[in-house]
């Protein structure tokens, strides 16, 4: 059974941090808000986690994993990273953004795609992440939470316990925040392309 958290989207209450992060620490799964919906998150390098997550959203080993950041500077460790690209990626976080680079060889190789060798990155705008994030000292491990066969994630925090109480090991209760995936930007070619638009503007590309 899942431990439940209340914790304050403006004020996260720093002891509840703490316990979801040795959650984390210790190998467990957790379902936590972010700036554009509800994800799944777990340790870097958990793979019996990542599996977890695998069968929670029934899907093949094709799945992109995203990397979740505290800001730019972890960015670098695990993915190659041009000048053009990290201003592009400087202007548009913390935000709703997703972006795919080629991995370094630090990111284990069942997170990378198995043709390409990239990796999803981003700095969510979010203050129970940042917490998160700052507390653990290194990125998340996450997918967003939408239900098998479902196009959209889910966005009640009693929902998503009654859903998937059994399923994880912490759910985090931070609120509403959206439904909407992310936008994520294709920063391997020469040209930055938008391979999914979601609930980041792409005012940018047309100016």
């Amino acid at each position: 059974m899942a431990q439940f958290f209340e914790i304050h989207p403006d004020n996260p209450q720093k002891r509840l941090i703490q316990q979801a992060v040795s959650i984390i620490d210790r190998g467990g799964l957790i379902i936590y808000p972010t700036d554009s919906s509800y994800a799944l998150g777990c340790h870097i390098g958990d793979k019996s986690a990542m599996e977890r997550i695998q069968r929670i959203r029934k899907t093949d080993n094709s799945h992109h994993f995203t990397l979740v950041c505290s800001d730019l500077s972890d960015i670098g460790t695990y993915a190659k990273v041009s000048n053009s690209d990290y201003r592009l990626m400087k202007s548009l976080t913390p935000g709703p953004y997703t972006f795919l680079l080629k991995a370094t060889s630090i990111v284990p190789r069942r997170l990378m795609n198995p043709k390409r060798k990239t990796i999803g990155v981003r700095v969510p705008d979010n203050n129970i992440v940042h917490e998160m994030l700052r507390e653990f000292g290194q990125p998340i491990m996450s997918s967003t939470l939408i239900p098998p066969g479902g196009q959209e994630a889910l966005d009640d925090a009693y929902e998503i316990r009654q859903t998937f109480e059994h399923s994880v090991d912490l759910i985090i209760d931070g609120g509403f925040c959206g439904v909407e995936p992310t936008t994520v930007i294709n920063l391997i070619d020469d040209v930055p392309e938008i391979l999914r638009y979601g609930k980041g503007s792409v005012e940018f590309f047309e100016e």
